[in-house]
């Protein structure tokens, strides 16, 4: 019996890095795992891998009809939903001088009113003492040049957070925020036209030496998700290689 045997579990950005390998673990500790994603070559080759325990459900979190579609496949499973990953977030880099509408747009638009609003829809849905995990980064305690926007989202979501572990107390749900710091994952590579360089002077500011692989951070999320966990809401779990806290 795997940790989640008979749940239903939700993974935005479902698709690639820390969200694919998240979905992988749940599935394997018996969740059914429904995940989403803007590609639809990307989600069926995801699904793929994920195995027959996974519905793919193509839409942008950032469109409210999108996820109107998505939360009417999970309500015809007729089983609501116990575990909800709100991972999918939009990086980009920009310093203050460089910042464009544009920018600012597109990752507040999925970062913070996409997070909200993924959160927000799925209350009808989310069975009493479900977990809710929202994606955070180790962005939000640094001043790291070009990533000011991106901080700031991140800081909305580890707010939002501690406020909806409050309100949601009473139901028995959970929600806290998992917190990568820097992960070897397809996102990261596209931040830069060097991504070689990029990731080894990444990895030389962690004190275990190396970048975080997605599967370590899937395995803090599966931890989350599960009763393992039943006395911890709000908090922010650092999955860093400690590099916010040594």
């Amino acid at each position: 019996m795997g940790l989640l045997e008979g749940k239903t579990a939700l993974v935005t950005g479902g698709s690639s890095g820390i969200g694919l390998a998240s979905a992988v673990r749940l599935a394997a500790e018996g969740a059914h795992v429904v995940i989403t994603g803007r590609r639809r070559t990307e989600l069926d080759a995801a699904a793929e891998v994920i195995g027959p325990a996974t519905t793919a459900v193509v839409g942008d979190i950032s469109d409210l009809a999108d996820l109107d579609r998505l939360y009417g496949v999970i309500r015809d499973r007729g089983r609501g939903l116990d575990v909800l990953f709100a991972n999918a977030s939009a990086s980009s880099l920009a310093t203050l001088e460089d910042v464009t509408e544009e920018h600012f747009d597109t990752l507040f638009d999925v970062n913070v009113r996409g997070t909200l609003f993924t959160v927000r829809k799925a209350l009808p849905l989310l069975n009493d003492g479900a977990s809710v995990i929202l994606n955070g980064s180790t962005n939000v305690d640094v001043g790291d040049r070009a990533l000011g926007v991106y901080a700031a989202t991140k800081a909305a979501t580890r707010s939002f957070a501690r406020t909806w572990a409050n309100e949601l107390k009473d139901r028995g749900i959970r929600v806290n925020t998992v917190t990568p710091g820097p992960t070897d994952t397809p996102a990261l590579s596209g931040l830069t036209a060097d991504p070689a360089d990029f990731k080894r002077r990444l990895a030389t500011r962690v004190p275990l030496g190396r970048l975080g692989r997605p599967e370590e951070i899937a395995a803090a999320v599966a931890f989350l998700a599960s009763a393992q966990s039943s006395f911890i809401t709000g908090t922010s779990l650092y999955v860093d290689g400690g590099l916010n806290q040594i």
